[in-house]
C-alpha cells in the first residue's frame, strides 16, 4: 500500500507500508512459541476446552478416602463421628464432581446415601425393643471400614517409600568383551609356598599308626634288675634303665616292661624303694635279708 496524500484521514486499523521493515519483538513480549517463531497474541481460532480450566486442589481415591480426608483434617475422633458436619461437607464436594462427571460422582452420591442413612437412623428415637435388644451405634459397620481402609492405605505408603528397581534404582550392567586367548591368573612363589604348606599339613592328618605285636617277659626283666642290684648297694632310679635298656634308644614298650618289672620286685619285697626328703633322688637296693 503507498503512503495516503497529506491531509487525508487513515481508518484507525490502517496500516502504513513505508518501505522499511517492522522492527523485531522483544524476547519477554512473546506469550509462546510455535516450531521456534514467537507468538505475541492468541490465534483466533484455538479452541481451550473447559474441563482444561478445572482445577483439582485435592484428589481422592474414592469415598472412603474422601470421608478419612475430612475427619482427619477436622481432628474428629473416628469412633465417635459428628455425622452432621461430616455429611454437610462430603456433599459440598460430591456436588462440585457431579457437575463435572457424573459417573465418577456415581460412587460418591453412594456414601452420601450412607451417610444420610446413618444420620437418620441416629435421629429417630429408640423403640422399645431396640432398648431391650441394644441395637448398637449405627457408625459401627462405618467406623470399622474407615479403620481398614486407613491401615490399607498406611501400608501401600510404607509398600510405595521402598525402594524399586526403575523407578529410584538402576542395576548397573556392565559389557566385558572377552577374547579368545584365556587369561591366566598370576600366580607368585608365595602361593606356591602356601599351597606345599598346606599340602603338608593334610598329609600329617593322614598319617596311619601301625600297632606290631612284641614279646616281652617281665619275669626277663626282673632277673636283669637283680642282676645289677647284686654289684652295687645303692642304685639311682634313673640308672636303673641304664646300659642296654635305656630310655633314650630303648622302644618305649621295653622301657614300660623294665619299670613293670621293677614294680612286681617290691611288690614281692624283693628290693626298697627309699627316698631321704621329698624331691631327693630315688633310690633302689635289694631288700635286706638276715642271715
Amino acid at each position: 500500500m503507498t503512503p495516503q496524500a497529506e491531509g487525508q484521514d487513515l481508518p484507525p486499523d490502517a496500516v502504513v507500508d513505508t518501505g522499511h521493515a517492522a522492527p523485531p519483538l522483544p524476547e519477554d513480549a512473546a506469550i509462546a512459541r510455535l516450531y521456534g517463531e514467537p507468538l505475541t497474541r492468541l490465534p483466533n481460532d484455538l479452541y481451550i476446552p473447559p474441563e482444561a480450566l478445572e482445577i483439582f486442589l485435592d484428589a481422592f481415591e474414592g469415598p472412603l478416602d474422601l470421608l478419612l480426608y475430612l475427619i482427619r483434617k477436622q481432628n474428629f475422633n473416628i469412633l465417635d463421628i459428628p455425622m452432621a458436619q461430616v455429611t454437610l461437607q462430603y456433599l459440598v464436594y460430591v456436588e462440585q464432581i457431579r457437575k463435572s462427571n457424573l459417573e465418577l460422582a456415581a460412587e460418591y452420591l453412594l456414601m452420601a446415601a450412607m451417610l444420610i442413612e446413618i444420620k437418620s437412623r441416629m435421629l429417630l428415637p429408640k423403640r422399645q425393643d431396640d432398648l431391650i435388644e441394644d441395637a448398637g451405634d449405627p457408625r459401627a459397620e462405618l467406623v470399622r471400614r474407615l479403620l481398614d481402609y486407613e491401615q490399607i492405605k498406611s501400608a501401600a505408603v510404607a509398600l510405595g517409600n521402598v525402594p524399586h528397581e526403575g523407578r529410584d534404582f538402576v542395576r548397573p550392567q556392565l559389557f566385558v568383551e572377552q577374547g579368545l586367548a584365556p587369561a591366566l591368573p598370576d600366580v607368585d612363589p608365595w602361593d606356591l609356598q602356601r599351597a606345599w604348606l598346606d599340602v603338608l599339613r593334610r598329609a600329617k592328618l593322614t598319617q596311619h599308626h601301625r600297632i606290631g605285636r612284641q614279646e616281652l617277659s617281665v619275669r626277663e626283666h626282673m632277673s636283669a634288675i637283680l642282676r645289677t642290684l647284686q654289684s652295687q648297694r645303692f642304685v639311682e632310679f634313673g640308672d636303673l634303665f641304664a646300659g642296654q635298656h635305656t630310655v633314650a634308644d630303648a622302644p618305649r614298650p621295653i622301657v614300660v616292661v623294665h619299670f613293670v618289672a621293677m614294680l612286681e620286685l617290691a611288690k614281692e619285697t624283693l628290693i626298697e624303694i627309699t627316698q631321704a626328703e621329698p624331691f631327693a633322688p630315688i633310690y633302689v637296693r635289694l631288700a635286706y635279708s638276715p642271715a
